[in-house]
């Protein structure tokens, strides 16, 4: 974990994938750990997590699934950007037992919380992960830094086109995702000098 100072006294957490581990086994139940996922695999917002609704996912012709977003962030100021986003397999079948353990309708979201809802809740599970672990920084992680690292896992460690993140993540323009290109992770700088033969 690498933690930056981002201003008014907020931090910047940048995660591995393990670490995100250690946040879904720090989850009170299965509410928890969806909001885990689907920040950090799915790259929802804190304000975009309480949109999804199981009428909302739909399977593709090859197999994957997506989910509408009607009211993402439009960073180019002109109101609400709807978008698809990639839903990953085991989390689809993560929302789909949680709809029948809840019995929750169609129409009505998979989780009932309100933006700040949604930051208290991933709080609580970082203070907890923070207590669990012993690690100093898991404290500091918000629903932001979920998102951060799902930006930083397709295009640094999976090296996917940026435009398909783009696409997928609700990003306006490659300087949004700029500064997610520049921060490898450790086993990527690895893999770079071992390919290098260096």
């Amino acid at each position: 974990m690498r933690i930056e100072a981002a201003g008014n006294g907020e931090r910047k957490v940048w995660l591995t994938d393990s670490e995100i581990e250690d946040l879904r086994r720090s989850a009170r139940g299965q509410r928890d750990d969806l909001l885990i996922q689907l920040g950090a695999y799915v790259g929802l917002r804190a304000f975009e997590i309480p949109q999804v609704r199981p009428v909302d996912v739909k399977q593709t012709e090859k197999g994957g699934y997506r989910f509408h977003i009607q009211e993402g962030k439009d960073t180019t100021g002109n109101g609400g950007k709807p978008r698809d986003a990639y839903l990953l397999a085991d989390v689809e079948r993560d929302l789909r037992q949680y709809q029948r353990q809840k019995n929750i309708a169609p129409k009505d979201p998979f989780i009932e919380l309100t933006q700040s809802g949604v930051r208290a809740a991933i709080g609580r599970i970082a203070d907890r992960t923070a207590e669990s672990t012993g690690v100093d920084g898991f404290e500091h992680v918000s629903a932001h830094d979920l998102r951060r690292r799902f930006a930083q896992r397709l295009l640094v460690d999976e090296n996917m086109n940026p435009r398909v993140v783009m696409a997928v993540g609700g990003w306006d323009s490659f300087d949004a995702i700029e500064p997610y290109l520049n921060e490898p992770t450790p086993d990527v700088v690895d893999d770079a000098f071992r390919e290098a033969g260096i």
